[in-house]
């Protein structure tokens, strides 16, 4: 027996091996995300081809040109941490130096070290040591930072997809950022809840647009994606609105369209937080109709309540949620640019609006610079 407080060697063992995988991982996750990861490889390499460039200039200037220096400093802006890259503008002015002094100054042709070359080379620096602190300050890494952003947003269209729906049904989905950018600040969850039997899908739409509006976008995808389907119907945009009231943004408010579909019914009710009205298609009357919710936008204020509004598919209908980018622009108000969607959408009714929804955005909105989005739900007749 060991006595009280004592701890028997194997557990100590154990313990101090998490340990050191947890600072393992620390140091080769953490700080590898924060730029710390080591360059020098990298800068060895650069540092090789100045040396190279110069002495092409020196022996074969007709290949070479002094100018080629600014190739390994545009390089190391993009690649090198900012203490780095001032070493290596350190051993390319040494080498235009070399080059100046060896040539002469009547030198002719393209290997004359001008004033011109020398500030362009200058100016190639200051850009790359531009680039290199930004990158610092944001703590994007010197390897694949590219990929970041590559998968933040492979995030967001991965939280965007929709689940499967049962046979006699449809759905699809179109985003298009503002200014063909690949962030948006439109974005959906969906779930499949109650055993699958009721589909839940939330459109949201945050203050601003395109990059500006991307990070809180992915940050909301992730906790709505949480929310949803944790909480009852009617308790999902009172706990948004909670979610973001307690981020204090300055621009921290956002619309959103909840629906909750029962999947064998084709009964739903609609949960609106200062969202623009759903739009019903009945396949019987062959009109639309607006579905418009009571609820105040998420964000503003504590305790706002949110009411549903109710309604039912039938065989051959169809209901649109959508932002306001895809109906409102500086030309047209928001009543037109309704009835310009539901007037394209009519289209596509006999083709049971298989990829309508990319093309009622290109019919619609193709040149505005909105974020926009387009949900179809359809139950086939």
């Amino acid at each position: 027996m060991t006595r009280r407080g004592a701890m028997p060697g194997y557990v100590a063992r154990w313990r101090r091996s998490l340990r050191r995988v947890r600072v393992g991982l620390r140091r080769s996750g953490v700080d590898y995300f924060r730029g710390d990861g080591s360059d020098r490889f990298a800068l060895a390499g650069l540092l090789l081809t100045v040396p190279a460039i110069a002495c092409g200039t020196l022996f074969a200037p007709v290949w070479c040109s002094p100018a080629a220096l600014v190739l390994p400093i545009v390089a190391g802006g993009l690649i090198l941490r900012p203490a780095s890259l001032l070493g290596l503008y350190a051993t390319a002015a040494a080498a235009l130096i070399v080059e100046s002094v060896a040539l002469g100054p009547y030198t002719q042709g393209p290997a004359r070290v001008t004033p011109g070359i020398v500030l362009v080379v200058a100016a190639c620096g200051l850009f790359g040591l531009l680039v290199a602190q930004f990158r610092a300050r944001v703590g994007v890494p010197w390897r694949r930072g590219g990929t970041m952003l590559f998968d933040l947003r492979e995030r967001i269209r991965v939280q965007s997809a929709l689940p499967r729906l049962p046979g006699g049904w449809h759905r699809e989905m179109a985003l298009r950022p503002a200014g063909g950018q690949s962030f948006s600040g439109d974005f959906v969850v969906a779930a499949r809840t109650h055993g699958g039997r009721t589909l839940e899908v939330v459109l949201t739409d945050v203050s601003g647009k395109g990059m500006d509006a991307g990070s809180r976008a992915l940050l909301l995808s992730g906790a709505f994606g949480g929310l949803l389907g944790s909480l009852p119907p009617h308790a999902f945009l009172p706990a948004a609105n909670g979610y973001l009231l307690r981020q204090d943004w300055d621009e921290g408010f956002a619309t959103s369209i909840h629906l909750v579909l029962d999947l064998d019914s084709g009964d739903y009710e609609l949960f609106s937080a200062g969202h623009l009205p759903a739009l019903q298609l009945h396949a019987g009357r062959g009109a639309w109709e607006e579905k418009s919710a009571d609820g105040p936008l998420l964000g503003v204020y504590d305790a706002a309540e949110y009411h549903p509004v109710k309604g039912s598919l039938s065989p051959g209908d169809v209901l649109m949620l959508y932002t306001d980018g895809l109906v409102e622009s500086a030309e047209r108000d928001i009543a037109e640019g309704i009835d310009r969607l539901t007037g394209e959408a009519d289209r596509h009714v006999a083709g049971g609006f298989e990829g309508a929804a990319w093309h009622l955005i290109e019919a619609c909105a193709k040149d505005v610079n909105d974020d926009r989005a387009l949900l179809l739900i359809s139950r086939k007749g």
